[in-house]
């Protein structure tokens, strides 16, 4: 039997019902279509799902859709505005830390967290708060720069 929940997504709020067992990844990806979030591993070891639930960078894939009922969520979508791209988004471009792409949405959204609380973290903060993030193309390196740089 579905639930209805109000969210908040990018500063825009929806209510819908959804199936009680819906994970947040898929609420995002599929029914508010927003696929900037990527699906991964599913089990919560990726971080390609990571979103920021109420200020906490979280992967959604371990989140239900009626968890998030009543709450902000922020996703790689949200982080651009008119003027153009967020700057840890510029900043991933600039120092080449996007390859294939498919772990930029969460090192992005967990990068930004990181920075929103710390603007100048020391490199040891940044590899703990990207260390839920898992990337097969960069080697990590030039990640740890664009965070740097910002």
């Amino acid at each position: 039997m579905k639930k209805l929940i109000k969210l908040t997504v990018n500063d825009r709020e929806y209510e819908m019902a959804v199936e009680p067992n819906l994970s947040l990844t898929d609420l995002i990806r599929y029914e508010l279509k927003l696929t900037g979030t990527k699906k991964g591993c599913e089990t919560g070891d990726c971080g390609a799902c990571t979103v920021i639930l109420d200020g906490i960078p979280v992967n959604s894939c371990l989140v239900l859709a009626v968890q998030a009922n009543g709450r902000k969520v922020e996703t790689i979508e949200g982080l651009a505005n008119e003027a153009g791209l967020h700057p840890v988004q510029d900043a991933f471009v600039e120092h080449g830390a996007i390859q294939c792409g498919f772990c930029s949405s969460g090192m992005i959204m967990s990068a930004k967290h990181l920075l929103d609380k710390n603007p100048k973290p020391e490199e040891s903060e940044i590899r703990a708060s990207i260390s839920g993030n898992l990337c097969r193309c960069t080697g990590y390196q030039k990640i740890i720069d664009a965070i740097k740089s910002v």
